[in-house]
């Protein structure tokens, strides 16, 4: 019976064809001839490894020859010359920190300046709507009691007219305010304050915006002057608070330092 295997390349196809031709001249059962092929495959495969181990150490070889011809480069042990390298170094590090304290400045004086700029749009809302306010209540005297006055109609028509154009002018006014806090005072995320809360606690209360702060100071300030201070409870994102009393905006109260106020500008 005639053993036929598949064919190699190379020096394998060679010593696989030279092993069949024993195993053809080998009289025997075919388990035996199966085993004797088995044997051959494994013996080759253990010289690949050999040959692959035997090229992996030539090019250690190499490396630890380049290695071994390297003169390595000895800092000097001279205290003279670490103390220079040293002052080098650490005033490398120290052109860096004022480069980043440079930087830090600049974007404090900007956002110094964002802050006046608001502040002053403030004033002239509170202005706007003091205005508003009272045209509103004379528009709507007039309409009430049109003997108080001896207005036309078409001045009357006008009044209405102005103040339906304030009233335009105001929501512009609080549209471009919820523009500007939205892109320098972004709303806190969500789950902010709730970093030193276990699962077990109650839900945590939504952090409302800086935004709705100054519409709650602005409105309890204009309904109820002779007790302007709302409460700080837990929906008051910390950091917008500081900002708001480290800048004079708002002031706390002298005795509940819970509570807070806008600044009274107008005064």
């Amino acid at each position: 019976m005639q053993v036929t295997c598949a064919p190699r390349l190379g020096r394998r196809e060679a010593a696989m064809a030279e092993c069949l031709s024993e195993i053809s001249n080998t009289a025997g059962p075919v388990e035996a001839k199966e085993e004797l092929l088995d044997e051959c495959e494994s013996i080759w495969k253990q010289m690949e490894e050999l040959s692959l181990l035997m090229l992996r150490w030539k090019a250690l070889t190499v490396d630890f020859h380049q290695w071994q011809a390297r003169n390595p480069e000895v800092i000097s042990t001279n205290p003279d010359v670490l103390l220079e390298l040293g002052k080098e170094e650490l005033q490398k590090v120290k052109n860096d920190l004022e480069m980043v304290l440079s930087t830090v400045r600049s974007k404090n004086k900007q956002l110094e300046e964002d802050l006046k700029r608001e502040q002053q749009w403030y004033e002239e809302q509170k202005q706007m709507l003091e205005t508003l306010n009272k045209m509103e209540e004379e528009a709507s005297t007039e309409v009430e009691h049109p003997s108080t006055k001896s207005l036309k109609t078409r001045e009357l028509n006008e009044l209405k007219n102005k103040v339906l154009k304030l009233k335009t002018y105001k929501k512009e006014l609080l549209s471009a305010l919820g523009e500007f806090l939205d892109e320098h005072f972004p709303p806190p995320e969500k789950g902010e304050n709730s970093k030193k809360k276990n699962s077990l606690a109650e839900p945590v209360v939504e952090l409302i915006t800086l935004q709705e702060i100054l519409e709650m100071l602005i409105n309890t300030l204009m309904t109820t002057p002779h007790e302007p201070y709302i409460t700080i409870n837990e929906s008051f994102w910390p950091p917008y608070i500081e900002l708001l009393l480290r800048y004079g905006m708002a002031l706390r109260h002298p005795e509940d330092p819970n509570r807070m106020r806008l600044q009274a500008y107008h005064k």
